[in-house]
């Protein structure tokens, strides 16, 4: 149940039938800043009044009236201007609970009309490690895939690798110029990225070594056999040592397009944008110059197709460079056209930092003007930031490898563990650390990364991340692993365990308030591409349920009672496991 789509259709009913009103008004549904103030808030009286010309109280006492009457409201108060405060009824919140701890979904209802969406995210570079850059797209994709396939849409994840252009012409010079094969056996990856700087200095240097390149890479474009042998072997072996970061990270992918899976359609691209009178060629290069362009003479666009400040830009977006080579822009579109033809996708995310966010509205607008119908959004994300506030980067000024990134958390949480057990905080067995540093290490790298706001950048803490207070991916899963606890102690099988609930102790009424919005959280962030609503989420139940944990006796009380209590526990601890898997991160049943 999605309860405040609910109380939106119920408050708005209500409002009509006590008005007599033609017309289904707006509620205006807002939850309440202060708990004093009730649970909900509806603000319909307000907009209803300007356009009736009436007083907005005289307008909410009826209004306030009528939802007293509903079931599932307890108490509805005119208060200010004309706001009308909502009150939840204790036991029809208790029964909405049991219902949704009896569901496998715990009662997180699909969406009425899914989508077929494909979600473009990681995309590294063949020949390159990943780096910590990688990692807010890595996870956060994975995570927006999660959240909009449990809400119900049809997903494709898509890692649209760099696996084709200039770089490649280098490196086939620079292979057969200083590469080693016992080197590119051993560590492929980290061989190619020795031989490409060594070849793209050099092409800085030598004229006649960047022209070997140029040459080096048409013979590739054109199908040379010997190069594309080379190519196909960098790609594959570059991929596996993908894989194994992408496997230790639960990360996994239906779709492996690179840019070089759209060469062949790049022409093609270009050609319907100059007969469409798109594009027009400038001193050799083709370009689209947006301020040139009426949207009313481009046969099949879109309507809105370009943003007003785009128009008022002078750059263009260049889709063929003048020496003929391609660009970015030319295989965003060509990979559009595939999206909306061979997927049938309805909408299209691209998990790209936000310094592209120029690249793809233009992007974007071209593709309007094509009559590519294709809901296309781009996920801007901010930056990960060391402690002097700049790019983290390793001691020396290099680019910290993820690989280094996630053995360092690793170990860091093998100290808290060794620290924390002698304290007799954890109790974590030999047998179980390796579980234990992996599952508890990466959890804290994915959510120190996802309960930020993606749009703005933040520095990389190890303390606040790998912590078993405050918002933090440990605290909550040593809060899981205390309902878990319970059952344990208790003798009582956690699998399918439900009973009635009921809330009379305040800690139980303010643990039952929260639980009832984890629906909306899960649609809202999966909606909005925004992650850190569902760690914003279950910290303020792992709070609540510390609080409920110091107020409320579970296995020494009575029987009606404890079975209740039970049942809040479970679905608390349900709700944590279901919100972490969501964001990509595991749980421990022993902490």
């Amino acid at each position: 149940m999605l309860l405040e789509r609910y109380l939106e259709q119920l408050a708005a009913e209500t409002m009509q039938r006590a008005l007599g009103l033609d017309t289904l008004p707006q509620a205006l549904l807002r939850a309440t800043a202060d708990a004093k103030f009730g649970d909900y808030q509806v603000n319909g009286a307000m907009a209803l009044a300007k356009r009736l010309q009436r007083d907005p109280r005289a307008l909410a006492a009826p209004i306030a009236e009528a939802l007293a009457q509903q079931d599932a409201i307890k108490t509805a108060q005119v208060a200010g201007p004309g706001f009308v405060n909502l009150t939840l009824d204790d036991e029809w919140i208790a029964a909405r609970l049991t219902d949704a701890l009896a569901d496998e979904r715990l009662g997180v209802d699909e969406v009425a009309q899914p989508q077929t969406v494909v979600v473009d995210f990681s995309s590294p570079n063949i020949a390159k490690q990943m780096h910590v850059g990688h990692l807010r797209s890595t996870i956060l994709g994975h995570a927006l895939i999660q959240l909009s396939r449990f809400v119900g849409h049809h997903v494709i994840g898509d890692n649209h690798i760099g696996d084709w252009g200039t770089q490649y012409g280098l490196l086939l010079v620079g292979m057969r110029r200083w590469g080693n094969e016992d080197a590119l056996n051993n560590d492929a990856i980290v061989e190619l990225e020795r031989v490409y700087k060594l070849a793209s200095a050099a092409a800085k240097e030598s004229q006649t070594f960047a022209d070997e390149a140029r040459a080096e890479l048409a013979k590739l474009q054109a199908g040379d056999e010997e190069n594309l042998r080379l190519w196909k072997r960098f790609v594959q072996t570059t991929r596996a040592t993908l894989e194994q970061i992408y496997a230790r990270l639960g990360v996994t992918f239906d779709t492996w397009l690179g840019e070089s899976a759209y060469h062949e359609a790049l022409p093609g691209v270009v050609e319907t944008l100059l007969q469409r009178g798109i594009a027009r060629e400038d001193n050799g290069a083709v370009c689209v110059f947006f301020n040139e362009i009426n949207e009313a003479d481009i046969a099949g666009a879109l309507p809105h197709s370009i943003p007003k400040k785009l128009r008022k830009r002078k750059e263009p977006l260049i889709v063929r460079k003048k020496d003929g080579a391609f660009l970015y822009s030319t295989t965003d579109l060509a990979t559009a056209y595939h999206r909306r033809d061979a997927f049938g996708a309805q909408r299209s995310a691209y998990v790209v930092d936000s310094r592209q966010s120029l690249h793809f509205e233009q992007v974007f607008a071209v593709a309007r003007l094509l009559g590519i119908d294709t809901q296309l959004d781009h996920v801007g994300f901010g930056t990960i930031l060391g402690d002097d506030g700049t790019p983290i980067k390793t001691r020396d000024g290099k680019a910290i490898t993820l690989k280094a990134l996630l053995d360092e958390a690793e170990q860091r949480t093998e100290q808290l563990i060794n620290e924390k057990s002698k304290e007799g905080v954890l109790r974590i067995g030999p047998d179980q650390l390796n579980e234990a540093r992996r599952v508890i290490g990466l959890g804290a790298v994915k959510y120190g990364d996802l309960m930020q706001n993606r749009l703005t950048d933040y520095k990389f803490d190890w303390e606040k991340m790998i912590a078993l207070s405050g918002n933090a991916a440990p605290y909550l899963q040593y809060n899981y692993a205390r309902t878990r606890s319970v059952f344990r102690e208790g003798n009582i099988a956690w699998d399918g365990y439900h009973a009635a609930l009921c809330t009379e102790h305040p800690a139980e009424r303010a643990l039952a308030r929260v639980l009832l919005r984890f629906g909306d959280t899960v649609h809202r962030a999966a909606h909005s591409y925004q992650p850190h609503l569902v760690c914003e989420y279950l910290y303020t139940l792992a709070r609540q349920f510390s609080r409920f944990w110091r107020d409320c006796p579970v296995l020494n009380s009575q029987a009606e009672t404890r079975a209740s209590r039970l049942a809040l526990v479970a679905l608390c601890g349900r709700q944590l496991q279901l919100g972490l898997k969501l964001l990509g991160i595991g749980v421990l049943d022993k902490m």
